[in-house]
């Protein structure tokens, strides 16, 4: 479980305009296409992160294969049950917020999926991520039709995420049910900042972070405000504490145990782990007896929240909400 973190926080794309991702063209006239019938579906072209026009010939996709969890996510939340599904038993344990509602196929892993399984679906589109190795990409381009979205943008986050919803949304038929996310989320995050500034909570620092024992080494993980919860935690009126510089695409620093002595008096410090996966959890239990740890002034003052399992740290909107939700809960209690 630890290497399916880590291959979602991977930084594997070069720098590429995002200027035409998210973008539509206008479908021909029934004229143009030969005199197809009234209510004939007509073909969608979108263009995904790389430039790359694809087209949905028979309108929108309905037998869709996701590549990543937060795709994954984002389909489900439209309405739309993804046939194919990488890694299935870590998205039902990873991202409760949205939970799978069929019974997708298993296409294998999120960073090397199977190719004949995919194409025996025979999908409408399959889409994936710049996490994903081009090599993958350029086989399964082969066999169906594939869209690329860009998995995360330290420069916009939020924007990104947005920003691949309403393609995913496009390319599903989804729209409306795409702008209600993005109002309930709003919601979300408004509802929020309020219930912080009531507790007189307003700017105070956050540092959340993820980690990991590897060879009985813990590995910090610091989610700058680079990154989606950096992110969210900004819009809820809180000031981010890391001053660690963070990936291009992830907005993910990295630390160890020393490195906490760094942040500032009146720290709260936030985490998610998860049971299944003991490495994931080392704030309680490798470092619950570290001196270094132990001296910390958040540690100290009791200023560390252990949030739900299942809140998908890279997730959509839901995701996010639930973040919002487990926060506000855990700083206001």
């Amino acid at each position: 479980m630890r290497r399916l973190l880590l291959t979602a926080a991977a930084t594997t794309a070069a720098t590429l305009t995002l200027a035409a991702c998210g973008t539509t063209e206008d479908a021909a006239d029934d004229d143009d296409k030969g005199g197809a019938g009234k209510g004939a579906a007509q073909p969608i072209t979108l263009t995904d992160y790389t430039g790359k026009k694809v087209t949905l010939e028979d309108g929108p996709a309905a037998k869709v294969v996701a590549t990543e969890w937060n795709v994954v996510e984002s389909l489900i939340s439209l309405g739309v049950d993804p046939v194919g599904v990488a890694d299935v038993k870590g998205y039902n344990t990873w991202d409760s917020a949205v939970p799978l509602t069929n019974e997708p196929e298993e296409i294998g892993t999120r960073g090397e999926p199977s190719i004949e399984t995919v194409g025996s679906l025979n999908p409408d589109l399959v889409i994936a991520t710049n996490d994903l190795p081009e090599s993958a990409i350029k086989q399964l381009s082969k066999r169906t039709t594939v869209l690329t979205l860009r998995s995360a943008d330290a420069s916009d986050p939020l924007g990104q995420m947005t920003e691949n919803l309403d393609l995913i949304a496009e390319a599903t038929g989804t729209t409306e049910q795409a702008e209600k996310l993005k109002k309930d989320f709003d919601a979300k995050l408004t509802e929020g900042k309020k219930a912080l500034e009531d507790a007189g909570l307003g700017g105070d620092k956050i540092a959340f972070a993820d980690g990991y024992v590897v060879s009985n080494q813990v590995s910090i993980r610091p989610f700058t405000a680079g990154s989606q919860l950096g992110a969210v935690n900004e819009r809820l009126g809180l000031e981010n504490a890391w001053d660690v510089e963070g990936d291009k695409d992830y907005g993910l620093g990295s630390t160890d145990v020393e490195g906490l002595t760094k942040l500032p008096d009146g720290t709260h410090f936030a985490y998610i782990g998860n049971d299944e996966d003991e490495a994931s959890t080392p704030f309680t239990k490798e470092l619950k007896d570290n001196s270094v740890w132990k001296a910390l002034p958040f540690v100290k003052a009791g200023q560390v929240y252990r949030l739900d399992d299942g809140i998908w740290m890279f997730g959509g909107t839901e995701s996010m909400s639930q973040y919002v939700d487990g926060l506000v809960g855990a700083l206001t209690a």
